[in-house]
């Protein structure tokens, strides 16, 4: 099971990953509209460009915009969930003895306990969320099931992985699962609300060339916007 899990399973996986984020880029773009949108960002790119990297850059930052500020406790649970989220799969030792065991290259890595560290964070601030979609009416009025679903997905590798690395109950059980739902995961990517992990650099961007050319820079020259 784990040889056919790590091997044709695997690079089916990133497979639909990488061609499926490639979709929803050319899809994104091509919805722009060609009037409102397109033909400002080519002539004037050197406003655009600035608006678009002022505002990836502020929304990355913890509390770098009124948003993040207004809920410093959301801002530091947010940051934290998503930085696990991203950091432990990409370092960790175990799946980079897996990259270069099948095609020969491997990142550094984290060392045990900061990894078990950033796992542990990514669990309690993703039961954070879920209490906070329950507890707060103006969040709970807005959730699905659908957004509890995306929740488990997002968090089930990492708690799989815990029980597996620290031989809780039957290795080798915990250790498929950990792999099946750490696929389901990354197929859910491009495919779910998880694809925010390249829309919100699209989304944000737009808005930032929006603001940086026709609310900003280029206001007063004469634009009809």
């Amino acid at each position: 099971m784990y040889e056919f899990l790590t091997g044709p399973v695997l690079w089916l996986t990133f497979a639909v990953f990488f061609i499926g984020l490639a979709a929803r880029f050319v899809w994104y773009v091509r919805g722009l509209d060609w009037k409102l949108d397109r033909v400002a960002y080519r002539q004037w790119p050197k406003y655009g460009i600035r608006g678009a990297l002022r505002s990836i850059g502020f929304w990355l930052l913890p509390w770098g915009t009124r948003s993040w500020q207004v809920k410093p406790v959301f801002t530091l649970v947010f940051f934290a969930f998503h930085i696990g989220l991203l950091v432990t799969p990409i370092f960790l030792l175990g799946h980079n003895l897996l990259l270069d065991e099948r095609w020969g290259f491997a990142l550094p890595t984290l060392p045990a306990g900061v990894a078990s560290f950033f796992t542990v964070m990514v669990m309690v601030a993703g039961l954070f969320l879920v209490i906070r979609r329950i507890a707060l009416p103006e969040v709970r009025i807005l959730t699905t099931w659908y957004d509890y679903l995306v929740l488990i997905i997002a968090v089930a590798p990492f708690a799989t992985g815990y029980l597996a690395a620290n031989h809780i109950g039957d290795y080798g059980f915990w250790l498929n699962i950990h792999i099946v739902t750490g696929i389901i995961w990354i197929v859910a990517i491009p495919l779910t609300k998880l694809s925010h992990f390249l829309m919100f650099f699209l989304t944000r961007a737009q808005i930032g060339m929006d603001y940086g050319i026709k609310r900003g820079g280029m206001k007063s020259k004469g634009m009809a916007w």
